[in-house]
């Protein structure tokens, strides 16, 4: 894990390095990295992704920002633990230790999909350390990924089967993995291909598909992560694709759910707006970084 190779395609768009971090004492160990000046943004990436996600906001969002973003345990070149729970509460906790770890206050958590949902149940438990959340596109419904297209309701619906699910989890490749990414697009050529490369060379890591297998079949546990929505004090901002997986009676649902949430819709974007729709996603935490930030 702690190889060149957990840093070849990252430095092609970052000029700094990731680094790892062991969140206990017994781990597991993270991948992140860490730009920028400025209040702290802990980014929170999707399902099946990992930093890289990120490619084309960090650079820009790190003249506002002290970015900090990381691969979860298990995903992208972070640990892979035998075993591991992958459900929302396990994933939220590994959240919490590495921004104690970091030491962080007057946090801005932000995220994607699987990585929304984080950053809203994390905030339930940060309360006053956290200035806002901006959540985009929340994983909080089912069938969830299996909306994104054919392929991905087939390949999803078979590597979470008993018995057959770890065959087809260790069949995945190149094709698959760009075929099911795609599918949160709403223009797939804004898809990098080099990405879909690093996330195929991911896939291949010893332990991975059982871990990828793990993960599909917690997603349910970020549907009843939702009530979790209530408790948060923060300023919250929903940002939606207008094609995302989510229907929109799905979004105003959470909104219900957040005290005096707001709600930003994208138009032509889908579930991956950090890559769709960049320019965006960087001007919604920047705007949203003065107009919602303490006071002094």
């Amino acid at each position: 894990m702690l190889d060149q190779k957990s840093s070849d395609y990252t430095s092609q768009w970052l000029p700094v390095s990731p680094q790892f971090i062991t969140l206990g004492d017994k781990g597991p160990t993270v991948r992140y990295l860490q730009i920028g000046q400025g209040p702290a943004l802990v980014l929170l990436h999707t399902v099946r992704t990992q930093l890289d996600l990120f490619q084309r906001v960090i650079p820009k969002l790190a003249n506002d920002f002290s970015v900090y973003a990381l691969d979860y345990p298990g995903f992208g070149w972070s640990e892979i633990v035998p075993d591991a729970d992958y459900r929302e509460p396990a994933l939220r906790r590994h959240v919490l230790t590495f921004i104690e770890k970091m030491q962080l206050d007057d946090i801005t958590l932000a995220g994607e999909s699987i990585g929304a949902t984080l950053a809203l149940t994390a905030a339930s438990e940060l309360g006053s350390r956290v200035r806002q959340v901006v959540a985009f596109n929340t994983y909080d419904y089912l069938p969830g990924l299996e909306r994104a297209n054919l392929l991905a309701s087939i390949i999803i619906k078979s590597v979470r089967a008993p018995v057959i699910g770890s065959i087809f989890a260790s069949l995945e490749n190149r094709d698959i993995v760009n075929g099911i990414v795609k599918g949160g697009f709403f223009d797939p050529r804004k898809l990098p291909s080099d990405f879909v490369d690093e996330l195929a060379r991911v896939g291949k890591r010893a332990g991975y598909s059982r871990a990828a297998r793990a993960v599909y079949k917690a997603l349910p546990s970020f549907v009843a992560a939702r009530s979790r929505y209530s408790s948060i004090t923060s300023p919250v901002t929903l940002v939606y694709g207008d094609h995302d997986w989510s229907r929109p009676s799905e979004r105003e649902a959470v909104r219900s759910l957040i005290h005096q949430a707001k709600m930003i819709t994208l138009p032509n974007a889908g579930h991956f707006t950090s890559l769709e729709r960049a320019d965006e996603f960087v001007q919604i935490l920047s705007q949203t970084k003065f107009k919602e930030g303490r006071a002094g």
